[in-house]
């Protein structure tokens, strides 16, 4: 596993969404930090994303691990795994996805979460909500 200090903060990060952990949390990101998802609007803040996973997680009974990593600073990529209990399941699964994460002043800024979760499938889950796909540059549907 990739060793780099970028790596140990969202391993860090992690920690502090499995344990609702909410001041680890804060402490690996910026101030205006943001989240963006394929299933839901995107979450914003250091103290809203933490509340947001404090909530959610417990709800779930989700855990998450790295799996993979490679770094090209400003940016960390991970393959993560996600031990979970779907709110209409009788037992644990495994959810897996890949965050693209941008880091600014050593900290957590940006969070790019891809997954394809079978109890979220529709059409409109193919992309990140709320992410300026034009203004950044990437290629949209005309």
């Amino acid at each position: 596993m990739n060793k780099h200090r970028f790596i140990s903060t969202i391993k860090q990060y992690y920690e502090g969404c499995n344990t609702q952990n909410s001041a680890l949390m804060i402490s690996t990101f910026t101030d205006d930090v943001i989240h963006y998802f394929v299933d839901h609007s995107s979450v914003s803040t250091a103290n809203g994303l933490a509340n947001y996973w404090c909530k959610v997680a417990p709800r779930t009974h989700a855990k998450w691990t790295v799996d993979h990593a490679i770094v090209e600073e400003p940016e960390a990529v991970i393959e993560w795994s996600m031990l979970w209990k779907p709110l209409s399941a009788e037992k644990h699964e495994v959810l897996r996805g890949t965050e693209w994460f941008f880091f600014r002043n050593e900290k957590i800024a940006e969070i790019r979460s891809y997954h394809c979760n079978f109890f979220l499938n529709d059409r409109k889950n193919r992309q990140l909500h709320d992410f300026d796909y034009v203004g950044r540059g990437y290629t949209v549907e005309n």
